[in-house]
């Protein structure tokens, strides 16, 4: 499970840089003033905008993939499901990613945001499996 939650972390990393860069160029620009960041408010691009949008749900539902995770690692628990199930979660939240920044087409976002939760339901299933074969009965 490390592998699948360090290439999360990368994700993140990745659009959290995007984000300061595009704020850094806006404010160089003079499209925006400084200021308009202590508390986020006035207007901002679009682009700064959805950026910003789509760092924060980086921090929603992959934040029960990374207690999943940190669960399964705590339990010794690495079934083959499981890290398919993590892989293509991870490979759905990038997919939500690049159309959330680019071409922003909600049907298919939704589709690779509905793929992701999924997996992360199935993750937390076989949790649930392995503790109830392991610890319960």
């Amino acid at each position: 499970m490390i592998y699948p939650m360090f290439a999360m972390v990368l994700l993140t990393f990745l659009v959290a840089f995007r984000l300061l860069f595009l704020r850094l160029k806006a404010v160089k620009t003079g499209s925006v003033r400084l200021s308009q960041f202590r508390l986020n408010t006035g207007d901002m691009p679009d682009e700064i905008t959805q950026t910003a949008r789509n760092y924060s749900n980086l921090f929603e539902i992959p934040v029960l993939f990374y207690a999943a995770g940190a669960t399964a690692i705590a339990m010794g628990t690495d079934s083959s499901a499981m890290i398919v199930a993590a892989w293509i979660f991870v490979l759905a939240r990038l997919a939500h990613s690049l159309i959330h920044l680019t071409t922003n087409d909600v049907i298919n976002r939704f589709r690779a945001y509905t793929l992701g939760n999924l997996c992360v339901l199935v993750i937390w299933g076989l949790l649930l499996i392995d503790h109830a074969n392991h610890y319960v009965g």
